[in-house]
């Protein structure tokens, strides 16, 4: 990679791995309903004003597709950040975003999207492995709260890998602000009716209104900005391997901030998901066929 993409890539692992601190002041102020539409609503308007600003032209294009990616990639993925987090803490919670691209493959596969080769599906084994060591052997005790906080973080990842198929398969012609902006339009517009049965806590303090608004800007909108861009110049499977780094920094803040403890077996299990979503990824690199004999 170039000096600037080599800079894109650490700045996403920097500022999406430290947004789970951010992630918990915004939740406590705004509860996770408040949290994810302000967010989304936000992220939209700020991109949709950058764009305006800058006199890029926006298509959209059908608007189904939109909402469904809004839904499941914004909306679902975001409910379980914001719930799982404060339930099984930061490092957890990244791990299990760290298993993106497991679901991702599976569906792709289910619905003919691509191919799962040999080493990809030893990836898929040794990823879920990693799965049911993180879930089953637990630095604390295994309550009716910690499983529904890693039931929570996975299907929130399991939206996310849905969402990015969907906009595979549906907007391969609508351009990546397009669909950065319509999606997260899309889903935060879902969550605004749940505050009717989620409300906003209390009054939010001004320290909150701050907090929400680095996490909207910073993390979702300046961050999926260099995102899509890493994509178009580096290529889809670099730009993915940054979730992996975003583990570690998430795994750091919450030993070394926060206080939060993993098991040797959870610690074992989230490396093998790594390994494990690398081999999906196509990330190691493969040794060159040999030469015919002479």
């Amino acid at each position: 990679m170039r000096p600037r993409q080599v800079l894109d890539y650490v700045s996403m692992a920097l500022i999406w791995g430290l947004s789970f601190l951010l992630l918990l002041k915004v939740v406590q102020g705004f509860g996770w309903v408040g949290a994810i539409a302000f967010r989304a609503l936000i992220a939209s308007g700020v991109l949709a004003a950058l764009a305006w600003a800058t006199g890029r032209r926006l298509r959209f294009g059908p608007w189904k597709p939109l909402a469904l990616v809004g839904a499941t990639t914004v909306a679902g993925q975001l409910i379980g950040l914001s719930i799982a987090t404060p339930l099984i803490g930061t490092a957890m919670t990244a791990i299990f975003v760290g298993t993106i691209p497991l679901f991702s493959m599976v569906i792709g596969q289910l619905w003919g999207i691509e191919r799962v080769g040999r080493t990809a599906r030893i990836g898929l084994l040794t990823g879920f492995a990693g799965i049911i060591l993180l879930v089953g052997f637990p630095a604390v005790p295994v309550s009716a709260r910690f499983l529904a906080g890693c039931g929570i973080a996975l299907f929130g990842a399991a939206c996310a890998a849905l969402g990015s198929n969907l906009a595979s398969r549906h907007l391969k012609a609508v351009g990546s602000w397009e669909q950065t902006i319509g999606a997260f339009f899309f889903g935060g517009a879902f969550m605004l009716p749940m505050l009717v049965v989620v409300p906003v806590p209390d009054r939010p303090a001004p320290l909150d209104y701050g907090y929400l608004a680095l996490l909207a800007i910073l993390c979702s909108s300046l961050a999926y900005v260099l995102y899509f861009r890493l994509v178009a110049e580096a290529g889809a499977t670099i730009a993915i391997s940054v979730e992996f780094v975003v583990t570690v920094i998430a795994v750091l803040v919450g030993a070394l901030w926060l206080g939060e403890h993993l098991s040797v077996v959870q610690l074992v299990g989230g490396a093998i998901i790594i390994a494990g979503c690398a081999l999906v990824l196509g990330l190691f690199p493969r040794r060159p066929a040999a030469a015919p004999p002479t």
